[in-house]
């Protein structure tokens, strides 16, 4: 294969050439026959990096056209392209489509069931047309110069020169700079880690630090902007006031009625010209960029020049002189035309809005051909030029101007005109007239049409920026009520609708009519703007994201950390309350995006942060030793699919909630793919979120239930996270299922003890499962649209395997679904109303018909308000206290706190039975724990009534009872299922206690809101699961909620301090 440089095929740069054979050139491997040139945004690198390849013979003699041709049809595998990397979407299923990368399922296991499979949408971005995009000079750099070099410059410079001094005013110019730079360095690291998109500061601080503090800043910025258009038309409007005082000439007043008349013609004006289009805005700024370039001339040849006449003197314009360059050196603070006496800060508030035109660039990235490359080029040469520009007409305006001028003639004979008095008092001079640069001028007119340009220009292109700042925002919908001005028009998205908000608020700050009252706010507003991006970008450098990787890197992260906190503290040292009532603005903004948590995911680094303080709390976590006073209930919930046993999930929420660890787990037989493994996980991570429930998911699947079972207890967790006990559902079919089924639950509560792990098993009327039950949840007065809580497993359903699989197959999907409140009322299903988004809810079954209240009811009992009753807890053995422990937690939440704990315990002498409840009563005192009544039990080894022991061998009598003979050995296969005799007589006594405990608790607890007695130990080799279950079953048999519960016998109670 030859390599030639020297081709003479016009291609575009880093276009990939074609590579074939001698009979068939135009064959490209991977369908690379798109010929469309790539966009500068697609570009890395620069042009020798990378040349041209073109194959005039094949490289082996085997290479035939058909290799190529076919290599498509000879592998699945595709080839790196930059279509597979412009959204996330673009990762699809099927790989024989251009654009589309193939899953790592269809590589590793191509025949697998498309049934299985969860279809995604292919989301392909089109990339974008180049048309009517600007480069870096047109787009930012004159942008940036033409805000920078703005009112300030020609209205309040020579005033910052008079208040501050030429060495204070250069201090005032040197500091905004520092900012500024510091700003554009780390806004230069944002726009290249990544397209940028439309919304400018807006996109760029959401996209980093997340849509919390992205919605407060952009909100703020886009007033921001359009309070600055105000600014600058205002200060067209003194300046045209001046000009038109020059010629005797007013309209009204002179002064602040005609500011507001002109202001708001010529609002209407600028508003026009950005509704005709950008280009034509575009055009605009390049003509008044020329103006405003022959005004700065002009200004600088006057300067050198010297004054021609002696009114020039008279109004202070003297030339270059040592005597004035002193004078002026030094700082001379005094009172505004309000009485407000001047500081540093008050004057830095005042010309501090000249430095916020660095953003004018980055304001319409969306506009720009390439953003990221356009942004940091056009602001920084912008800023040093500036910078520059305005410490040179400082030092000028200090040298040839005096600070107070009367203007009298007669007296520049004896240089008496700078004696001011109440007779003859200065209106010149730095001090008192804003129109100095058009004194000193070789050409006064100039002045003002360099004003004039530079006034028009900035309004522009802050009326330009507010209104796309804000589109970009109402398209993110962070906030309620505002999509409406989401809406784009044109081939270019012009945001109409923006502009006429941005009109009416620009003309409602141009009627103050007062340039000195409105810079400051503008102020304020930039400086948070400028500490966001500041931090955003320290932020971004400290998480040390594998994806930050900028490509402009003349910036620091302390740098960006210094600049933010300098912008914070310039804000409060400006003026101290309006600093704080701008970050209670942004901290409002924030809450209220954080309350109404958008469904955005856009990578931010406090996703980043959020990881690293997780895994830092976690290793530091497992160097701390346990303590028995710090222990907290962490619980594995066996539930299988969240939603298909919501009283399960509830009640263990009432645990946990907001104190300990929740996990929700589910078992599958069967190994199943990474495509249904993560579409379950996705159904239950929204089902638990809009549930409000506090809880992870996790899901194991074969080669068994058991194992699955087993897998969970042994692996879920992490470090000191991890389960110390398992919740499961009473297991109703017990006596009916298959008894592999039945041995694989009975084990599972082996292998939880087996892993010293506390266990509990819960059984309420009518069982756990609501699988078949739909949500139907719909805005109200919108139709419904039905959502099934889960359908049909094809390993079974109801309760027949509780506490392992969900009901779920992966042709269906479990959305997730608004939530009542805890507090709310049912509605027997027929309309729950959702809180502030005012939806309705129904419950259905998979036949469409209204499921009865009370199914609706019971399956939401854990969530209500529990009516006043008590929680009988039967702590018959001691367990370490877990049995005594959770019921107490239970007590301290909302739904449960009517409920009183009536403790139940076995008495050793039933002889002494008064101090015996005594020092169980002091032994609770000890404990902390509130109860309403100690019980001693007595008489649990009595015999129990015969019509009791008449139904316990009814409910074992399905299990066959095989007799023993010591003479003749059973196969084992004929034992499996059955209850023998012998183990009947050996836990004879065990199997009568359990019998008379139900007699007691049908005594005493028949009416408790709940009940929690200690789980019988199932010992191992002893008992078998037929006769285990039907212990269980004697004792939870038509009671109230029952939790059966058995701590891992270590201590979770103390006295000790």
């Amino acid at each position: 294969m030859d390599i030639d440089d020297n081709s003479d095929d016009k291609r575009h740069k880093f276009a990939v050439n074609r590579v074939g054979t001698v009979e068939q050139q135009e064959v490209d491997v991977e369908d690379i026959e798109d010929d469309r040139p790539i966009s500068p945004d697609d570009r890395c690198g620069t042009p020798n990096q990378m040349s041209p390849l073109h194959s005039d013979t094949p490289t082996h003699p085997s290479l035939s056209y058909s290799t190529f041709r076919s290599l498509r049809q000879m592998t699945r595998e595709a080839l790196p392209r930059l279509d597979h990397y412009r959204n996330l979407a673009s990762i699809v299923r099927s790989p024989g489509n251009v654009g589309q990368r193939p899953t790592l399922d269809d590589l590793h296991q191509p025949q697998m069931d498309k049934h299985m499979l969860v279809k995604q949408a292919s989301v392909r971005e089109e990339p974008q047309s180049l048309e009517n995009k600007f480069g870096w000079i047109k787009g930012v750099f004159v942008r940036c110069l033409l805000n920078i070099w703005g009112v300030i410059l020609f209205l309040r410079l020579s005033w910052v020169t008079g208040q501050a001094g030429i060495l204070q005013g250069m201090a005032i110019v040197t500091c905004g700079n520092v900012v500024t730079t510091i700003s554009a360095l780390s806004m230069s690291a944002i726009s290249t880690n990544g397209q940028i998109k439309g919304g400018g500061t807006y996109y760029m601080i959401s996209r980093s630090l997340g849509p919390e503090f992205g919605g407060a800043i952009g909100l703020i910025f886009s007033l921001a902007n359009a309070i600055a258009a105000s600014m600058y038309i205002v200060g067209f409007c003194e300046s045209m006031n001046d000009l038109l005082r020059t010629f005797e000439v007013q309209i009204f007043d002179g002064g602040v009625n005609d500011v507001r008349l002109i202001g708001s013609i010529t609002l209407v004006v600028l508003t026009a010209i950005c509704v005709i289009g950008m280009e034509w805005e575009a055009r605009a700024q390049i003509v008044l960029l020329l103006v405003l370039l022959v005004a700065i001339i002009d200004f600088v040849i006057g300067a050198l020049v010297g004054p021609l006449t002696e009114e020039e003197i008279a109004k202070g314009f003297v030339g270059f002189n040592g005597t004035v360059l002193m004078d002026n050196l030094y700082a001379d603070y005094r009172k505004d035309d309000v009485g407000v006496q001047m500081s540093f800060f008050g004057v830095f508030s005042v010309f501090f809005p000249a430095c916020t035109g660095i953003l004018a660039g980055a304001n319409i990235s969306g506009d720009l051909k390439d953003p990221s490359d356009a942004i940091p080029k056009g602001t920084l040469l912008a800023v040093i030029l500036t910078y520059l520009s305005y410490l040179l007409f400082i030092l000028l305006c200090g040298a040839v101007e005096v600070r107070d001028a009367t203007g009298n003639i007669t007296h520049v004979a004896d240089w008496s005109f700078t004696n001011c008095t109440e007779e003859m008092p200065c209106e010149y001079g730095l001090q008192n007239s804003s129109q100095v640069m058009e004194l000193i001028s070789i050409f006064g007119p100039l002045i003002y049409a360099g004003c004039f340009a530079a006034t028009i220009s900035s309004a522009l292109a802050s009326l330009v920026s507010a209104p796309k700042v804000f589109q970009a925002l109402c398209k993110d919908k962070l906030y309620p009520y505002i999509e409406f001005f989401a809406k784009g028009y044109g081939k270019n998205d012009e945001p109409y609708r923006g502009f006429v908000l941005a009109f009416f608020i620009i003309l409602i700050f141009t009627l103050i009519a007062r340039l000195d009252a409105i810079a400051p706010i503008i102020t304020n507003f930039f400086l948070a703007a400028y500490a966001l991006i500041n931090f955003s970008t320290f932020h971004a450098s400290l998480q040390k994201v594998p994806g930050w990787r900028p490509t402009f890197r003349y910036y620091n992260k302390w740098l960006s950390l210094a600049g933010g906190i300098m912008c914070t503290a310039i804000m409060f040292l400006i003026q101290w309350w309006t600093a704080l009532l701008t970050v209670l603005i942004i901290v409002l903004l924030y809450v209220i995006v954080a309350y109404r948590k958008p469904d955005v995911n856009w990578g931010s680094s406090t996703q980043a942060q959020t990881y690293s303080l997780a895994l830092n709390s976690v290793t530091a976590l497992s160097n701390v030793e346990e303590h028995v006073k710090t222990y907290r209930p962490q619980v594995l919930v066996l539930s299988g699919a969240p939603s298909s046993r919501p009283p399960l999930i509830h009640f263990a929420n009432a645990i946990t909630k907001n104190m300990s660890l929740l996990i929700a787990g589910q078992c599958l037989p069967d190994q199943q793919s990474k495509r249904v493994r993560a579409h379950l996980t996705l159904d239950a991570n929204r089902w638990l979120s809009n549930h409000k429930i506090r809880a992870f998911y996790s899901l194991a699947d074969g080669p068994s239930m058991e194992l699955a079972a087993r897998t969970l207890m042994a692996n879920v967790g992490l470090g000191k996270l991890h389960p110390n006990t398992v919740l499961m559902g009473y297991k109703t079919n017990w006596q009916t299922c298959p008894f592999s089924e039945l041995n694989s639950y009975f084990n599972t509560i082996h292998y939880a003890f087996d892993m010293h792990l506390a266990v509990g098993i819960l059984r309420v009327a009518g069982g756990l499962d609501y699988s078949t039950v739909v949500e139907t949840i719909r805005q109200r007065g919108e139709e419904p649209e039905p959502t099934p809580l889960s359908a049909t497993n094809p390993g079974g359903n109801n309760d027949n395997n509780p506490g392992f699989q969900a009901s779920y197959h992966p042709s269906s999907t479990s959305l997730a679904t608004s939530y009542a409140p805890d507090d709310e009322p049912s509605s027997g299903g027929l309309g729950l109303k959702i809180g502030k988004n005012k939806k309705e809810i129904e419950y259905t079954n998979p036949a469409g018909e209204i499921v009865p209240p009370q199914i609706v009811d019971a399956m939401l009992r854990f969530t209500r308000k529990q009516p006043k009753g008590s929680i009988d807890v039967w702590w018959l053995f001691d367990d370490g206290g877990l049995t005594l422990l959770l019921p107490y937690i239970l007590t301290t939440r909302s739904n449960w706190s009517q409920c009183s704990l009536r403790v139940f315990c076995l008495a050793n002498k039933k002889d002494d039975l008064q101090t015996e409840q005594l020092k169980m009563a002091e032994l609770l005192c000890k404990f902390r724990i509130d109860f309403s009544d100690v019980v001693m039990v007595p008489d649990v080894q009595k015999k129990p009534r015969d019509e009791s022991l008449t139904e316990f061998n009814n409910l074992i009598s399905k299990f066959e009872v095989i007799p023993e003979d010591e003479n003749e050995e059973v196969e084992r296969e004929n034992k499996e299922g059955c209850i023998t005799e012998s183990e009947l007589v050996a836990l004879r006594e065990k199997t009568n206690r359990h019998i008379r405990l139900r007699e007691l608790l049908m005594q005493h607890s028949k009416q408790a809101s709940m009940i929690v007695m200690t789980l019988p130990m199932p010992v191992v080799g002893t008992v078998s699961a037929p006769l285990y279950m039907a212990w269980l079953e004697t004792l939870t048999k038509d009671m109230p909620p029952f939790l059966l519960l058995r701590g891992n016998q270590s201590s979770v109670l103390t006295f000790y301090s």
